[in-house]
């Protein structure tokens, strides 16, 4: 049988959702490397981390945090990744202004190299003469966005070399997530 993937994304649609600032420390310190949180691999402990409101509203289960895009899920969510790929996901508690239910936020810890350039809609790689060197090799653009199932070994969520923003998800995570009901997690197969 063949294995599914989803990329898991925020639900921008939620009426009067909330949106959640980037992570500070808890003296309101914004941290380091808010882009930390994308590079697909094992972290030190950030420590106490504080998430201010950039607008208040509706919480969601599921969210990105700031500019830095910071996964932040509720204690039901985390669970899910818990359980299901204790693995390839660290979670490190949060305080989220005006929450008193606990929230964490979710680091992917594991990079697959496994973008299917044939089957995206569009993949376009940095080349030498784009004078990001730094960038040479990786994705400029993944539209449609699929993946070469066969380069994803025991990993159940993961981020994608060279695109770090998708969360990728198999189906059985996918499938737990809309059982207990997730808000603000919306599915796009991979």
């Amino acid at each position: 049988m063949v294995r599914r993937y989803f990329d898991l994304k925020i639900d921008v649609y939620v009426k009067g959702r909330w949106y959640l600032s980037e992570p500070t420390d808890l003296s309101g310190r914004q941290i380091d490397d808010i882009w930390q949180f994308l590079d697909g691999r094992r972290i030190a402990d950030p420590g106490p981390l504080s998430i201010p409101l950039s607008r208040p509203g509706k919480a969601l289960d599921i969210d990105f945090a700031g500019a830095g895009q910071a996964p932040i899920v509720n204690a039901l969510v985390a669970r899910v990744f818990r359980d299901l790929a204790p693995n390839d996901v660290q979670l490190f508690p949060v305080k989220i202004e005006g929450q008193a239910e606990p929230f964490f936020l979710l680091n992917v810890t594991r990079t697959v190299r496994a973008i299917d350039d044939a089957a995206c809609e569009e993949a376009r790689r940095w080349a030498p003469e784009d004078d990001e060197p730094e960038k040479v090799g990786q994705y400029h653009v993944a539209s449609g966005l699929r993946i070469d199932k066969a380069k994803v070994e025991s990993e159940r969520v993961f981020r994608l070399w060279g695109w770090p923003l998708p969360i990728v998800v198999d189906e059985e995570i996918k499938e737990a997530l809309e059982r207990v009901g997730a808000s603000g997690a919306r599915f796009d197969e991979v």
